[in-house]
């Protein structure tokens, strides 16, 4: 996962990190701020599911949360204790190897104010299984925070490639994939994500587009063009939640609510 700092946290990572989660950031700070103002706690426990080296779980230890990282890694979890010290967060990041299908041997149930699940039902055996798990995972009324592949932002890639044959592939493939070459298991659409969710006892709110211009960019536009970051972070927040766009985008971001 690419990476990204709060809003409001100075960040020398690349132009490129932010546009890729902006979007995501956005919604999820806004989600902990209404956590932390229904709960009435400082702190809140958040889970990252799959969190690899820490590209989320390090910026929110650094708003003061505790965050719990699951991966089945060792090489991303020993990256993630480097560099939760670093930002100075080490105490309050703990890192544990597991994954999503194994997750109650390594994590407790109803445990977590807040559950991030990113980059990971694309990969898992059994996606439906991943998120019930996430779900369980949380306290009542927790916020999970579910990002995946989407499956439009794939066939718009191939066919704009000129791969027209692979683009209709995608298009009608079960998993969303456009041949023996993609290294992508499975893609998904907005209604496959919120049935999922809505079958593991949470409420779907918000659904986001990610990404939805750019991957289509020219990285050197962004680099050099003056302005056009800032102008092209405003075009993916604005065409973040309009469905016409939404179905197009690279990834799908679905925040929701545990039922009480």
């Amino acid at each position: 996962m690419p990476d990204q700092a709060p809003r409001g946290e100075t960040t020398s990572r690349p132009p490129r990190a932010a546009l890729r989660t902006s979007v995501v950031w956005e919604v999820l700070k806004d989600a902990i701020d209404q956590r932390v103002k229904d709960t009435g706690a400082d702190a809140l426990d958040v889970l990252d599911t799959g969190g690899g080296s820490g590209s989320f779980a390090v910026p929110l230890a650094q708003l003061g949360h505790r965050v719990t990282v699951v991966d089945p890694s060792p090489n991303a979890l020993f990256a993630l204790e480097r560099r939760a010290a670093e930002a100075g967060v080490a105490d309050q990041v703990k890192a544990v190897q597991g994954d999503v299908h194994g997750l109650f041997d390594v994590v407790e149930r109803d445990g977590y104010d807040v559950v991030l699940c990113h980059g990971v039902l694309e990969y898992v055996d059994d996606p439906a299984e991943g998120v019930r798990n996430a779900v369980d995972a949380l306290r009542p009324a927790g916020a999970l925070s579910l990002l995946a592949a989407g499956l439009g932002g794939a066939v718009l890639a191939r066919a704009l490639a000129g791969h027209f044959t692979e683009a209709r592939h995608a298009l009608d493939d079960p998993a969303g994939r456009w041949g023996d070459g993609d290294p992508v298991p499975r893609r998904f659409t907005a209604d496959q994500l919120t049935a999922l969710v809505a079958g593991a006892g949470a409420e779907a709110g918000a659904v986001h587009g990610v990404r939805v211009f750019t991957d289509l960019v020219p990285g050197v536009l962004v680099d050099t063009e003056p302005g056009a970051l800032d102008a092209l972070l405003k075009l993916e927040a604005a065409a973040a939640e309009l469905p016409a766009f939404r179905s197009i985008a690279t990834q799908l971001h679905v925040l929701a609510q545990k039922h009480r």
